[in-house]
């Protein structure tokens, strides 16, 4: 067994807080994180050369695939776009991160320092502090700009620290991580993708395991015993960091960088089946999660659907 078959099957969060507990599982992912963690440092041949012809992304997963647009474009023009696209995604992922680990450090701040869950929570932050440095360095590699998201999610996105606390962090934390988790896992197997952005993929999924494992424990303890009340106000807070978060991964100037009107080729894609079905498909595992454990309402599906996880 793989260790990230390993550390998957462990999520299953609720056994081990209905025997007592966080610190049982926190011991676990510890251990796990002893035995198998990368230093992008040295596990990535970061002065290889791209190779000639390959892709940087599953071309299919690419927001205009299909699309009028797409088909004008040449093979060239589709690779290009690939390295664009991707790069996007990353610098979101950085985004992202870097809010989780705010979110993280103030869990921490008055916690137990002794605690194995304490423990846990800032081996995560110190995890996530490598993702983005890997993130930035192959963005850096691809010799591409790190887009980042656009300036109004950028700014909403100063709240989260500050707004999302328990049930909501935690659901917002693995919206930000199961649905690229799934396209990396993807992505990492396909021979026609760069060796670079496969093993970055590597990487991340390995860790990353450990983290969706413990995200899912927090958000089923999280729920248990919320009033009416808080339960609406969680619900409304989730559904907007998965509007926020998932039509943040492509930002519109990818578009530019092979000649296509950013607005037209931003329309073209929201309007994409296929990418539609791939960000449905993101979703598959991370939203019967939040539906089981009571957050995402009906009131708020036209905010879901707008993000894409749910058709």
């Amino acid at each position: 067994m793989t260790l990230v078959d390993d550390v998957t099957g462990a999520g299953v969060a609720g056994a081990d807080s209905a025997s007592g507990g966080s610190d049982a599982l926190a011991q676990r992912l510890l251990r796990s994180t002893a035995r198998q963690s990368y230093d992008p440092e040295v596990d990535l041949d970061w002065s290889a050369p791209p190779v000639p012809g390959l892709w940087w992304m599953q071309p299919e997963r690419i927001s205009l695939y299909g699309t009028p647009m797409w088909k004008g474009l040449s093979e060239e023009q589709r690779i290009t776009l690939s390295k664009h696209e991707v790069a996007s995604i990353a610098s979101v992922g950085i985004w992202f991160e870097i809010v989780l680990m705010q979110i993280l450090l103030r869990d921490a701040y008055s916690a137990d320092p002794r605690s194995a869950r304490t423990q846990f929570v800032l081996t995560e932050v110190g995890d996530e502090t490598r993702h983005t440095v890997m993130f930035g360095r192959a963005i850096d590699a691809m010799g591409v700009p790190a887009y980042g998201p656009r300036p109004m999610p950028r700014r909403l996105a100063r709240l989260g620290p500050l707004t999302l606390r328990g049930a909501s962090a935690y659901a917002g934390i693995l919206i930000g991580e199961e649905p690229v988790d799934r396209w990396q896992r993807e992505a990492m197997r396909d021979e026609r993708i760069q060796p670079l952005t496969r093993m970055v993929a590597r990487i991340h999924v390995t860790e990353e395991a450990r983290h969706v494992t413990f995200a899912r424990d927090e958000l089923e303890k999280a729920v248990r015993g919320l009033g009416r009340a808080k339960l609406r106000w969680h619900q409304a807070m989730t559904a907007q960091v998965a509007y926020v978060t998932m039509r943040s991964l492509v930002h519109p100037e990818v578009y530019a960088a092979v000649g296509l009107d950013p607005a037209e080729a931003r329309r073209q894609a929201l309007g994409n089946e296929s990418y539609r079905e791939t960000i449905a498909w993101m979703g598959e595992k991370v939203m019967p999660v939040l539906e089981a454990n009571g957050l995402v309402a009906e009131r708020d599906h036209k905010v879901w659907r707008g993000s894409l996880l749910m058709r």
